[in-house]
């Protein structure tokens, strides 16, 4: 060993320590060059975004059996387009939003699904707390409503072993005031499902076709979040009868009506979603959505009478310190005509009274 160091070779534990070394550096210079590539791969992507076109969204209809597709580009016309190979067929159902390829109008994506920010606004978070036991004078109609939306909701089994189809949706109608809204908040609350509250005005746009596409984006939310019910107050905003000549606002409002009426037949019967309309002038609405069908159950909420006035004072006095001259059902007798509003409008009243004279019992 002596003679190898003495003519220059390094010992043998040097030479192990070198190669140790040069193993350490590939090691190194591996993971620089595999840091490296990656960065490279991200900039010829970001390269190959740059340079690549658009791509058009579309809704996909229907898989054809040559393999083909039928889309609705969001440029206007149905289309029938070729599928790339890279997508899951399985993945394509009719309804599911596609990306086209400019060039060729291949689909060469499919894009997650997404709610509408606005239309997500119209979900009511907090489950209402009206009950039943809040609702006065409605007996009989809130038998109707229970029958019609929250059995089906709760049991669809006994609509199956019958053999008949569930109503899809209530029309409630009368004066304002009377219960219409706390009726829907109420069953809301004893189904747990999602409610979806909205005025029927907030449906319409002043863009053409917006109008529609709106009604549509609710009931994919829907069924999306369902068991749920849709509620839309005011209804004749949309739904009036359509007359043959009109503004372009008045024909926007028909497109919605017409949406609204093919997303209700396009229900299924046993579906999770149902739908309570709300209106004070159903002189006005459209034949077409009163028919059998699709509000198969029309319930008038009409001014309580002298009984129903009872139960409504009953009902917004039970927290109040009421004096023992406080005559209830003579109030009722003398209200006649007031509404459920009116009659919580009186009790409201009262107990500020009391506050202003300084009192604690209610005269």
């Amino acid at each position: 060993m002596a003679l190898a160091s003495d003519r220059g070779f390094p010992d043998f534990e040097s030479l192990i320590e070198y190669i140790r070394h040069l193993e350490r550096r590939v090691r190194e210079l591996e993971v620089e060059r595999n840091a490296l590539k990656r960065e490279l791969d991200y900039y010829r992507s970001e390269v190959e975004k740059l340079l690549s076109p658009p791509l058009i969204e579309a809704q996909l209809l229907e898989v054809l059996d040559d393999g083909r597709a039928v889309v609705k580009s969001s440029t206007g016309p149905n289309l029938i387009v070729h599928v790339s190979e890279s997508i899951d067929r399985d993945k394509l159902r009719p309804g599911a939003i596609v990306a086209l390829n400019q060039r060729g109008s291949t689909i060469v994506e499919i894009l997650p699904s997404h709610v509408d920010p606005y239309i997500k606004a119209m979900e009511v978070i907090e489950r209402p707390d009206v009950t039943y036991d809040d609702i006065g004078g409605l007996k009989e109609q809130i038998r109707e409503i229970r029958e019609a939306i929250e059995l089906p909701l709760k049991r669809p089994d006994l609509f199956r072993a019958v053999g008949i189809e569930p109503p899809k949706g209530v029309l409630l109608y009368g004066p304002p005031g009377c219960g219409k809204t706390l009726l829907a908040k109420a069953v809301a609350h004893h189904t747990n499902a999602t409610f979806i509250k909205l005025v029927a005005s907030e449906l319409i746009s002043k863009w053409i076709g917006e109008s529609a596409r709106l009604v549509r984006e609710v009931f994919k939310f829907a069924k999306l979040k369902a068991p749920s019910i849709i509620f839309i107050d005011e209804i004749d905003a949309i739904a009036a009868k359509r007359l043959e000549v009109g503004t372009s606002g008045e024909r926007e409002v028909q497109r919605a009506l017409m949406q609204l009426l093919a997303e209700i037949d396009g229900f299924d019967p046993l579906g999770n979603v149902k739908i309570i309309a709300a209106t004070n002038r159903p002189d006005i609405l459209d034949p077409a959505l009163l028919r059998p069908g699709r509000f198969d159950k029309l319930i008038e909420i009409p001014l309580p009478d002298d009984e129903g006035r009872f139960e409504i004072f009953k009902i917004h006095t039970r927290k109040m310190n009421l004096a023992e001259d406080v005559d209830l059902r003579e109030l009722a007798l003398k209200t006649k005509n007031a509404t459920g509003a009116d009659i919580k409008a009186i009790c409201t009243e009262a107990g500020m009274n009391a506050i202003r004279e300084g009192r604690t019992i209610i005269t």
